[in-house]
């Protein structure tokens, strides 16, 4: 989350008496993340986020506003997107962007994950797949093997040799993957596609919702797992595997939807993909920054390092 666009006081007021969410206390930005401008929204009712889309067009963003809808009244703990009272609209517009204002989350995310964490995280990760199986909207991951291969020859000339052959390397084996049969039969639906450590929210040991859907996607459940356990059960300063918190969220998962046998034959090879696709996201924000008052670019050379860790150890299923 970043602010790209400012909001003033006067547009948020005006935004809350159209949304019947009460009087404006508190309009705060939220710093992190690299795609949206984000605040927080705190009145007499109540605490919200306002999102105000960079990238994504009014076109797109029914799919991800109606997903967390969906979920939302399946009962797993996600953003719920406020309609307009006259309207009923989900999808908004706030200083001539389109925008959403959803729940604010109880909880902090817990930066330091023991193995209950991990295993709160897979089984609602596996409830969250289920639970949008009927979903009836459909649009595909943007950020999957189509973006890696139109963004990698952009990003290559700012990379040394080494670099620049591994990232040629693993897409040339992800696009051959992508072709095979067992690839063709993974289940699949909707995908959070970027559950990291800071979009859970915990109290305690309890997961209290997953949040920032706008990476969503249709795309296989395995891929979805993949990102998480790239995020949650590795050495942040290394990118080694952590066993123990691997297994807790392995075993969490499969207690709720267990993996079918294209996708124990196939883990090894999404746990590179989820590694590829946030090492050339992060190279090309890193490389071609956008400009922003909270703006700070991830280290691309964090996915790098995991990406050479799947290849080197693989993780072998009990």
């Amino acid at each position: 989350m970043a602010v790209f666009t400012e909001v003033s006081e006067k547009d948020a007021r005006e935004l809350l008496r159209r949304m019947s969410l009460g009087s404006l206390k508190e309009l705060r930005g939220i710093q992190g993340g690299i795609e949206n401008t984000n605040y927080f929204l705190t009145t007499d009712q109540g605490e919200w986020v306002l999102t105000l889309f960079e990238r994504l067009s009014a076109e797109q963003l029914p799919f991800y506003l109606y997903l967390m809808k969906h979920l939302a009244q399946a009962g797993i703990p996600v953003p719920d997107p406020q309609a307009e009272t006259r309207s009923g609209d989900i999808l908004l517009r706030v200083c001539g962007k389109p925008a959403a204002i959803v729940n604010r989350l109880a909880g902090r995310s817990e930066l330091a994950p023991a193995p209950v964490h991990c295993a709160a995280v897979g089984e609602m990760l596996a409830r969250m797949h289920l639970a949008g199986q009927d979903y009836d909207r459909s649009q595909p991951n943007l950020r999957g093997l189509p973006w890696w291969n139109e963004t990698v020859p952009v990003v290559l000339p700012h990379l040394d040799a080494m670099a620049a052959n591994l990232l040629r390397a693993e897409l040339a084996y992800q696009n051959h993957v992508a072709a095979s049969p067992a690839y063709a039969a993974l289940p699949r639906g909707p995908v959070h596609a970027d559950l990291f450590r800071d979009n859970v929210m915990f109290e305690g040991d309890r997961l209290t919702g997953f949040f920032d859907f706008y990476f969503a996607g249709i795309d296989t459940w395995l891929f979805d797992l993949a990102v998480c356990l790239n995020d949650w059960c590795i050495d942040h300063a290394t990118g080694a595997h952590d066993a123990a918190r691997a297994k807790a969220m392995l075993v969490a998962y499969q207690a709720v939807r267990p993996l079918t046998a294209a996708e124990r034959e196939l883990l090894n090879a999404q746990l590179r993909a989820g590694a590829l696709r946030f090492w050339i996201s992060r190279l090309w924000d890193f490389h071609l920054p956008r400009e922003a008052s909270l703006l700070k670019p991830h280290d691309p050379t964090h996915f790098e390092r995991v990406l050479s860790q799947r290849i080197a150890h693989p993780l072998a299923l009990d």
